[in-house]
């Protein structure tokens, strides 16, 4: 179960402003117990200490400010106070810490912004392939995957370009309008999850109406300390080998962390196809950081490289329903039934692609008396290659070369009579390249520029928020002429591919809520927000044959920016065994995009190109709306302080108004079915001598039919209900003298080996 963590001696920490210190005990509520290595952080300081055989901490050199303060301990619920660092100390008890949508740390509990967190300890518990994998077990989140190593969110049935993804803070940049594109994260790198839902966050403008997933790398060790990892994972379905190495340190102020990862998998199994010719991928990475924390504040430089190759599972088959592939046979391109060693080999066939992703990024917070000024900038290069040709393996088909810079500037103003305020400046620059052979998307630059404002205030039962945003993008498109061997040429009068353009799109963004403590257990919170997103650079210039989607897609120069308006409404309880929450939204998008087939003048399908005899589809707009909601219940009794039994259940309907009359086409895509989770689990925090923090878990989940789908042109079909069984058990295993010698993690997904049936459409 979850337990509760008291500290003592907060409000009397023995420090005076030479001292700039704090200090205390932390205890189990239940039997007044020291707890022995329970972390004490200061999230807007990245300042930290580990609690010793006493359960005593310390934490000095701290610059005067008011700061949220979170304990946290594996088993137990996590501690938030605010501590206004003076000659006295003013106490607040909540139950964990915020740092995505809004501009200073908040408490989980009086954010009126939906938000969704996962710990480090629930990442490494669950099994998966990849990050968005893991995360999409979270109520309200799902994922559109193309593969194992292919996967993007969905909040709330948005994604794409209708979510924005962080690094730390930073924009991640790569090609998010593509299908087969991910997010480019080392999974191992990824200390915590935020998930906000919905336009709720300002710090960010255009792109996050569907919300915005902040991955966070894992804080500075305490102080005096150098620590080692190493994380090895193996999977059974595809394979799966994946090591994980981990340097850290912090000596007199100075912190650093490095960390090299690598992943392998062959071709994984599924009960309709087999092994799935092709599906295999390999990724390396580095990563890590560097930093200073002192009493002035704190600087950190964040370097990232992530490597991967993987294939692309075409799915050709011969007669016999067996796989194919394509062969060089003395330099003539042959088809050949795949081989069952080609089926289980960790080798990448014709097609693949390569993506690299590197990334430098700095934050620097600085403590100017009673106000602070933070500023983040990071350059990042995403290089996509995708290799297509079996008679010359080395030969780019594609080759996406973009280059980013993002920048944000925050200042912190002084608080006064209890009003927390910032004013800031965000935005981005980016260049992309072509540099293969063919052309999905033309060449462009992009410009950012944005400012904002936010304020938030703490009342005695009542926490308000609130603030804007306005934004400016301008788009430089060049125009790109091919001649009659589809080569680049400058001849004007040859094949325009892509015409020119200078398009801007300026709008605004505002949220607005609060949370209220109607008593003790009960609380009841409110948000509106509104944001927009600047159409992308495919839905405005493409122009050609979509592979993934066997479909000849034009763009739309005259395309207008999407703007939401989401209205969330919810309700807390919190009670020493029971904790629930009831969620509701409604997001309404005006000027949504979606492509719509074109027809011919005889009333036939469009047809660009007859040697490759595709319908032809072009981007327009309409209006949209989302209505759905989350559901949560854990229950944790007592006497049995181990037992934990949580449950969660989440929906979302989604509606084309434009199209609301035509039953084929009134439903968005990519919709995910209402979704139920429940999880039972045992936690024990000592077992003998060498055994600590033993848990085992039993998991159900259950996933309606699908029958909401968007059926025009057989865009999808419908999916029947399944459901799925899963367990898991860990344990720390300790030295003689208590310190952790290594943790061990089993699982097993879907233990009965249950099938999805197909469903007609």
């Amino acid at each position: 179960m979850k337990g509760i963590l008291t500290l003592l001696g907060c409000l009397a920490f023995g420090f005076t402003m030479a001292q700039n210190s704090i200090g205390g005990k932390v205890t189990d509520a239940g039997d007044n117990t020291a707890v022995v290595g329970a972390t004490i952080y200061i999230p807007d300081l990245k300042r930290g200490a580990v609690t010793d055989v006493n359960g005593h901490y310390l934490i000095s050199d701290l610059p005067k400010g008011n700061f949220l303060f979170e304990c946290t301990y594996v088993g137990y619920s996590a501690l938030v106070k605010s501590i206004q660092i003076t000659l006295s100390g003013v106490v607040t008890e909540l139950n964990e810490v915020v740092v995505t949508g809004m501009s200073h740390s908040s408490e989980l509990k009086s954010n009126p912004i939906p938000v969704a967190t996962i710990d480090n300890r629930a990442l490494i518990e669950n099994i998966s392939t990849n990050l968005i994998d893991n995360i999409s077990k979270k109520a309200g989140v799902s994922q559109i995957s193309t593969g194992p190593a292919i996967s993007k969110p969905v909040i709330r049935g948005l994604g794409y370009n209708r979510v924005i993804l962080l690094n730390n803070g930073i924009r991640q940049e790569g090609q998010q309008w593509g299908d087969e594109h991910g997010i480019e994260i080392d999974e191992f790198s990824v200390d915590r999850v935020e998930i906000v839902k919905g336009a709720g966050s300002l710090m960010y403008g255009s792109d996050g109406i569907g919300g915005v997933i902040n991955f966070l790398a894992a804080k500075p060790v305490t102080a005096g300390t150098i620590t080692g990892k190493w994380i090895s994972n193996y999977q059974s379905n595809n394979g799966l080998f994946a090591n994980s190495l981990t340097n850290a340190g912090n000596i007199k102020g100075l912190y650093w962390q490095a960390r090299a990862s690598n992943k392998t998998a062959s071709p994984y199994s599924n009960s309709f196809d087999g092994k799935v010719f092709n599906s295999g991928f390999h990724e390396t990475d580095f990563n890590g950081f560097a930093g200073i924390s002192k009493a002035w504040g704190y600087s950190q430089i964040n370097v990232n490289s992530f490597n991967q190759s993987l294939g692309l599972v075409e799915g050709n088959r011969d007669i016999n329903g067996n796989f194919t592939r394509l062969k060089n046979v003395n330099g003539t391109e042959e088809e050949v039934t795949a081989s069952d060693a080609d089926l289980t080999s960790y080798k990448l066939f014709v097609p693949n692609q390569t993506i690299n992703h590197t990334g430098i990024s700095n934050t620097t917070n600085l403590y100017l008396g009673d106000s602070r000024l933070q500023a983040n900038i990071g350059y990042q290069r995403n290089q996509r290659k995708e290799f297509g040709n079996v008679l010359d393996e080395h030969e780019k088909s594609l080759y996406f070369d973009l280059n980013s810079i993002n920048y944000n500037l925050t200042y912190f103003l002084p608080e006064k009579g209890n009003w927390q305020t910032s004013l800031g400046t965000s935005g981005m620059t980016q260049r992309n390249r072509n540099r293969g052979i063919e052309f999905l998307i033309p060449e462009y630059n992009l410009f950012d520029g944005g400012i904002f404002g936010f304020a938030k205030r703490h009342f005695e039962n009542l926490d308000v928020s609130g603030g804007m945003r306005f934004d400016r993008r301008a788009i430089s498109i060049d125009a790109l002429y091919l001649d009659s061997n589809g080569a680049p040429t400058n001849d004007k009068n040859q094949t325009e591919k892509f015409k020119a353009g200078n398009l801007s799109y300026s709008n605004y963004s505002a949220s607005a809520g609060a949370t209220y403590k109607v008593s003790k257990s009960v609380g009841v919170k409110g948000n509106l927000s509104r944001g927009f997103r600047a159409p992308n650079i495919a839905e405005l210039s493409s122009n050609g044959r979509h592979e993934g989607a066997l479909r000849y897609e034009y763009g739309n120069f005259d395309l207008k920016a999407e703007t939401s308006v989401q209205g969330d409404v919810g309700i807390t309880y919190n009670a020493r065994h029971v904790s629930a929450e009831v969620s509701l939204f409604r997001n309404n998008i005006d000027h949504y995009i979606f492509t719509e087939k074109l027809q011919a003048k005889n009333g036939m399908d469009s047809i660009p190109n007859p040697s490759e005899p595709v319908p032809a589809y072009q981007y327009t707009q309409g209006k949209a709306s989302l209505t759905g909601g989350e559901f949560s219940i854990d229950i944790h009794p007592h006497p049995l302080d181990w037992l934990h039994f949580e449950n969660n259940f989440s929906f979302v309907n989604a509606l084309n108004k434009t199209k609301e009359t035509i039953d084929s086409a009134k439903y968005l895509p990519f919709i995910p079915a209402p979704r139920f989770q429940s999880e039972l689990r045992a936690n024990l925090k000592k077992t003998g001598n060498h055994l600590s923090n033993v848990f085992f878990k039993i998991e159900f989940n259950h996933t309606w039919s699908q029958d909401r789908v968007l059926l025009e042109n057989r865009t999808e079909t419908t999916t029947a209900a399944y459901s799925l069984w899963n367990a898991g058990l860990g344990t720390d295993v300790n030295t003689k003298k208590g310190s952790t010698l290594f943790t061990f993690y089993f699982s097993v997904n879907n233990i009965f080996d249950g099938e999805v049936e197909r469903k007609k459409s």
